[in-house]
């Protein structure tokens, strides 16, 4: 049986490879997209590419990841916290 930290470890390991590779495969997108040779005539005509994960998505997803951890590990930080640590 894995232990409990390193399950932690594994996962957040896990998560940080995706969420990384989204975001390069994402900015290489978006690089690639803006040296290509067909460029928009004019200023008005140029449409602004959204980001993948907008600054609020990214918060609540950090808020998210943030309780979804404090609830799995609440027993046993209730427990070091009991005992003096």
């Amino acid at each position: 049986m894995i232990s409990v930290l390193a399950q932690e470890r594994l996962l957040g390991a896990a998560a940080g490879s995706i969420v990384t590779a989204i975001v390069v495969f994402d900015q290489r997108r978006s690089i690639y997209s803006s040296i290509s040779g067909t460029k928009p005539e004019s200023v008005a005509q140029y449409r602004r590419i959204e980001p993948l994960f907008g600054r609020k998505s990214c918060s609540e997803l950090a808020h998210l990841w943030n309780k979804a951890v404090d609830e799995t590990f609440r027993p046993v930080i209730e427990s070091l916290t009991s005992s003096g640590w």
